[in-house]
């Protein structure tokens, strides 16, 4: 096993219900200096574990673990916090509850608070859900939080997101062998099938208009062998009910309905932090648009589309150019005297 886990104990969540024993997963690189002032928080995104994130850690990196405290948290139903997959009765499986972006976020503030005494985060960052759970920090924690950097993510799950979302989810659930969520093994034509719904929307249309897939990183031979060995590659080997349980929080994602707001654009308006917000110029689902319209209502943010044709992987860390950008970003941001 090459992570920790944080035992929360019995978790009461937003909507009410009592998480028995919840275990939070989580990852550190680097050391944490005497003071407790060099952390930063980068939490994970939609089925995405701990290192996945690593991509974006590094030595001369704006993540160096020479220099900061980096701590990966795993996202509730990640399968390794707590999760469907790995909850006992009566909470396992499809009896898994609801949680939320707040739940995740408060989570994670006891772990860097009571395990290990910190009092500020120097940053905190994240792709997709990731970028989610970096705007509800700088909500919950103003004080705590000196900068964010979201990218290819948003505040608010927006309508056509969600629209998305319910199409994944309707190819997953539509197989027999989901059994609303009673399966005795993993529904493979589902998560076969929302393999290639989530394919056209990954990456951008110019991606698949030019053939990017073929080209290195990649290096795909052909179309069906990028669909099987990408897509299907990347969510067979996840559990159903872990992915339904993420997809959830997901379409719930909404800072405003944080305790004590009104709503997304009074709780955007609360983020003091320095912020640069990153989308990717293509992304199909969290839009330029969308991010623009949230950076209009944060009192220091800042707007920096990623260019090129990755659409919402530029985040993912696949791609040499787009990593240079985020990272070089990463490092004027925690430059800055704030």
């Amino acid at each position: 096993m090459d992570y920790d886990v944080f035992d929360l104990g019995d978790l009461r969540l937003r909507n009410g219900t009592t998480l028995p024993d919840a275990k939070l997963a989580y990852k550190t690189y680097g050391e944490l200096d005497a003071d407790r002032g060099n952390a930063i928080v980068y939490p994970t995104w939609y089925s995405g574990q701990h290192y996945d994130n690593e991509w974006l850690i590094g030595e001369g990196m704006a993540l160096d673990p020479s220099r900061y405290f980096i701590v990966i948290p795993n996202m509730f139903g990640n399968g390794l916090s707590s999760s469907p997959s790995n909850t006992p009765p009566p909470h396992d499986r499809a009896r898994f509850p609801h949680v939320t972006m707040y739940d995740n976020v408060e989570a994670q503030h006891r772990l860097v608070t009571e395990r290990f005494g910190i009092e500020r985060l120097e940053l905190v960052t994240g792709w997709s859900m990731g970028a989610g759970q970096t705007y509800q920090w700088a909500v919950s924690h103003p004080g705590m939080v000196r900068r964010i950097l979201p990218f290819c993510g948003a505040a608010k799950t927006s309508l056509h997101n969600i629209v998305f979302l319910e199409g994944v989810k309707a190819a997953l659930t539509a197989d027999a062998g989901w059994a609303n969520g009673w399966y005795g093994e993993q529904p493979g034509t589902g998560l076969r099938a929302l393999s290639r719904v989530y394919a056209g929307w990954g990456f951008s249309q110019q991606f698949y208009r030019e053939r990017i897939y073929e080209r290195d990183p990649l290096g795909y031979g052909s179309l069906e062998d990028f669909l099987v060995g990408f897509w299907e590659g990347l969510f067979v080997r996840r559990d159903a009910n872990n992915l339904l349980a993420m997809l959830w929080t997901w379409q719930n994602a909404d800072i405003g309905a944080t305790p004590g707001f009104g709503g997304v654009e009074e709780a955007l308006a609360s983020i003091t932090a320095p912020a640069i917000v990153m989308p990717g110029l293509q992304d199909l689902y969290f839009t330029p648009e969308d991010n623009e319209w949230e950076v209009a209502h944060m009192p220091a943010a800042e707007l920096r589309v990623i260019p090129g044709a990755w659409g919402h992987f530029a985040g993912g860390g696949l791609n040499p150019v787009d990593t240079k950008f985020i990272d070089d970003a990463l490092k004027e941001l925690l430059a800055r005297d704030v």
